[in-house]
């Protein structure tokens, strides 16, 4: 089931006889019944009535709060789970050189190879890129496939992420390629704040994707802090980033396209100030066709390339975290999501 976002600024989210009520000024603008809600998204302004929360901690329904930037704040959660075995051998692995390099290693590749594999799906596309951009692309992805090469002979983690920093440059150097719809540009991969609506789509959607794998690690019993390619650091999701990583091109980077190229979101949908703070700024009607776009694809199925059967994105994450904490408890081999 999706989460239910609330984004409207100035909204009360409350429960009500078993629905969970998103109310401004008195009126009701949304509700749904509290038993389909898996996770609540607050973009901003929005409160939260003190039954509504007792029952999300209650139901261990998670509670993410996202700045209207879209931003990271904090995370509501109830009781942890209680499988501190697996925990225990989680702390025992990441400690374990050999399994920690071999585990950042696969997340590497995986990653490479699907960023090749969505440049190759646009570059056998005729109307996709110009002549130009079908070579770079195609140059590009022959780029990628020598450091997948490469990630092989890495003998350490800081080396791996060398390997993986060269591949998004490689990758985000033709991402413009990809664009085909009039009035965009994008030049190459900039965060914190991001400086055109391209980037900002991007963060936006990464920042979706991770709190929803997130949820998914923590739900399996895994430590979301405790990962091997993103190094530890206080408040940091470092596993959840980890698994990440994989997702990034084959849900956000083409979803991302395909709502530039069919015109899902438009350039009238950001807000511009360049000596600001944040330079460019999805409005309310922007986040939301995004949003629905971005739940669109979570509900997308297709054949899991590990274990054969067809799921969700949103079943997909709940499986790399469960191969994962079978890869902990057993010390076998990871082998994270790869695009076919």
């Amino acid at each position: 089931m999706p989460p239910l976002y609330v984004t409207t600024q100035g909204a009360k989210l409350s429960l009500r006889n078993r629905r969970l009520v998103v109310e401004k000024d008195g009126e009701e603008i949304a509700a749904v019944p509290a038993v389909h809600v898996e996770e609540v998204i607050v973009l901003g302004n929005v409160s939260l009535t003190t039954p509504a929360l007792t029952f999300l901690l209650d139901q261990g329904i998670d509670v993410v709060f996202l700045t209207v930037r879209g931003r990271y704040r904090g995370r509501l959660v109830g009781p942890t789970g209680g499988n501190g075995l697996l925990r225990l051998r989680q702390y025992e692995r990441v400690s374990d050189p050999e399994w920690a390099l071999e585990t950042a290693r696969a997340i590497v590749k995986a990653k490479l190879h699907n960023y090749r594999t969505l440049l190759r799906r646009y570059g056998r596309r005729r109307d996709a890129c110009t002549a130009l951009g079908s070579a770079g692309v195609e140059e590009a992805a022959e780029g990628l496939t020598h450091l997948i090469v490469r990630a092989d002979a890495c003998r350490s983690v800081q080396s791996l992420i060398g390997v993986e920093g060269q591949g998004t440059a490689i990758y985000f150097s033709v991402f413009r390629y990809l664009i085909r719809a009039p009035g965009w540009t994008f030049e190459k991969r900039t965060r914190r704040p991001p400086r055109d609506p391209v980037n900002a789509l991007l963060s936006f959607g990464y920042t979706l994707l991770t709190h929803r794998v997130e949820s998914a690690v923590r739900a399996v019993g895994l430590d979301p802090y405790l990962g091997v390619l993103h190094q530890v650091a206080y408040n940091r999701p470092s596993l959840a980033l980890d698994l990440v990583e994989p997702f990034r091109p084959v849900v956000v980077d083409s979803l991302v396209l395909r709502c530039l190229n069919n015109r899902i979101v438009l350039p009238d949908h950001f807000r511009y100030d360049p000596k600001g703070p944040y330079p460019v700024l999805l409005n309310e009607e922007g986040r939301e066709r995004f949003i629905r776009a971005f739940e669109g694809r979570m509900g997308l199925t297709f054949r899991h390339p590990v274990t054969g059967e067809r799921i969700t994105y949103r079943r997909s994450f709940e499986i790399e975290a469960r191969l994962l904490a079978r890869s902990v408890q057993t010390g076998g081999r990871f082998r994270p999501f790869r695009a076919r």
